[in-house]
C-alpha cells in the first residue's frame, strides 16, 4: 500500500510543478517509516509500559509548545518546522496514547467498570484531546476519543456502561440538536462560530446535511468533483495518469484527503475495490495479533492500531464518497503526508511487536 501510495501520488499531483517535490518526500518517509517498523519490532513492547509517564510529558509538551512555535497553514497551528522537515504532534499523539491508554487499561482491568476507571481514563485522554482541538484539530480530536472507547470496550467494559455513554451522548444530541438547526436556518452567520465548534466546522456539517445543487465554484466543490472522478472511472477506470478529473487538475487536494478518488478515476471499481480489500486484510491482521497476543497488554496495543486505521482509512473513504462530511483524516499508508506515513508504519512495527513475542514468526 505505500508503494502503491507513491506511485499514485506521482500521478495525483498531475505535472504540478510546486507538488513536485511531494514524491521524493514521500518516498523518503517510507524508508524512513520502515526503518522505524522494524525498529519498533525489535523492541520488546512491554519496554513501553515502562515509560508511559515520560511519553505522556513528552506529547503534552510538545502539544503545548506547538500553539506558541508551531507553524500555520489554512488557519490551523499543527506542525514545527524542523529544518526542511515539518513535524506534526497530533500524529505522533495517536500513537502514543495508545501506548499510555493499553498500559492504563491493561494495569485497571478488575475496576474497568468502576467510575473511577472512567473518570481516570477520560482526564487521561481528555488534556491531549484539548490541546489538539485548540490547534483547531477537531477530526484529530475525535480520532483519539475513538480510540479511547475502543480501547475500553476491547479491556472489557459492559453493555450496560456502554448504555449509559450512548445515553449521555444521545441526550446531548437532543439538547443540542434544536440550536444547531436554528443555526442552519439563519444561515449560519458568516464568522460566527457555534458553542465549542468553529464557523468553518460548523460549514462543513451544514455543507454534507444540506448541499446547495447550485453551488458548483462554492463549498461543495471538491466533494462533486470526487463523486464526478468516481463514477468516470467506471469498472476498470481510465488508466494511470489518464484520469481527466486529477490530470485537468478540476479534483483538489488530489494526492492527500482525495487520493481514493483519485485511484477510483484511474483504476475504476476493481482497482478501488482491491484497495479497500488489501487495507482490510491489513485490519484483520491487527486484530489477529490481539488475539493471540500473551499479555492484555499487547491485546490492547493491537486492537489500538487496528481501530485506529479502521477510523481513518474508513472515514476517509467514506469521505470520498460523500458519505462523512469532509475532513482532513488521511488514508493510512497511502495519502501523501510524512507524519502521518511514518506513525502509520510505526503502528505496524509495535503489532509486529506483539507478533513476535507470541510465538516465532509465521507467514
Amino acid at each position: 500500500m505505500t508503494i502503491a501510495g507513491i506511485a499514485m501520488i506521482r500521478s495525483a499531483i498531475a505535472g504540478n510543478e510546486s507538488l513536485a517535490e511531494t514524491v521524493p518526500r514521500q518516498a523518503i518517509y517510507a524508508a524512513l517509516g520502515f526503518v522505524v517498523l522494524l525498529v519498533f519490532a525489535m523492541i520488546d513492547y512491554h519496554f513501553w509500559s515502562a515509560i508511559t509517564q515520560p511519553m505522556y510529558i513528552v506529547i503534552l509538551a510538545l502539544l503545548a509548545l506547538i500553539m506558541i512555535l508551531g507553524q500555520t497553514s489554512f488557519g490551523s497551528t499543527r506542525w514545527f518546522q524542523i529544518g526542511i522537515i515539518p513535524i506534526q504532534p497530533s500524529e505522533l499523539s495517536k500513537i502514543l496514547m495508545i501506548l499510555i491508554l493499553a498500559d492504563f487499561f491493561s494495569r485497571n482491568m478488575q475496576y474497568i467498570n468502576k467510575t473511577r476507571t472512567l473518570i481516570r481514563s477520560l482526564a487521561l485522554v481528555g488534556l491531549p484531546v484539548l490541546f489538539i482541538y485548540l490547534q483547531p484539530d477537531l477530526s484529530t480530536s475525535i480520532v483519539l476519543l475513538v480510540i479511547w472507547f475502543a480501547l475500553y470496550w476491547a479491556a472489557g467494559l459492559s453493555f450496560k456502561q456502554i448504555g449509559v455513554m450512548i445515553g449521555i451522548i444521545l441526550i446531548l444530541l437532543l439538547l443540542i440538536t434544536p440550536f444547531m438547526l436554528n443555526y442552519f436556518l439563519v444561515g449560519y452567520p458568516k464568522g460566527e462560530d457555534f458553542l465549542i465548534f468553529e464557523y468553518y466546522q460548523m460549514q462543513r456539517i451544514y455543507n454534507f446535511l444540506f448541499p446547495d445543487p447550485e453551488a458548483r465554484y462554492g463549498s461543495i466543490y471538491n466533494i462533486e468533483q470526487s463523486m464526478i472522478a468516481i463514477g468516470s472511472g467506471g469498472l476498470f477506470g481510465q488508466g494511470y495518469g489518464h484520469g481527466t478529473q486529477v490530470q485537468l487538475r478540476f479534483l483538489k487536494v488530489r494526492h492527500t484527503d482525495f487520493i481514493f478518488s483519485a485511484l477510483a478515476e484511474e483504476f475504476g471499481f476493481i482497482g478501488a475495490s482491491f484497495l479497500i480489500v488489501l487495507f482490510f486484510f491489513i485490519i484483520y491482521r491487527c486484530f489477529r495479533a490481539a488475539r493471540i497476543a500473551k499479555d492484555p497488554y499487547g491485546a490492547l496495543i493491537s486492537y489500538g492500531v487496528a481501530f485506529l486505521l479502521l477510523f481513518q482509512g474508513s472515514f476517509n473513504i467514506g469521505m470520498n464518497l460523500n458519505l462523512f462530511p469532509v475532513s482532513g483524516l488521511p488514508l493510512p499508508f497511502f495519502s501523501a503526508g510524512g507524519s502521518s506515513l511514518v506513525t502509520s508504519l510505526m503502528g505496524i512495527g509495535l503489532v509486529e511487536s506483539v507478533i513476535i513475542r507470541q510465538k516465532e514468526i509465521e507467514f
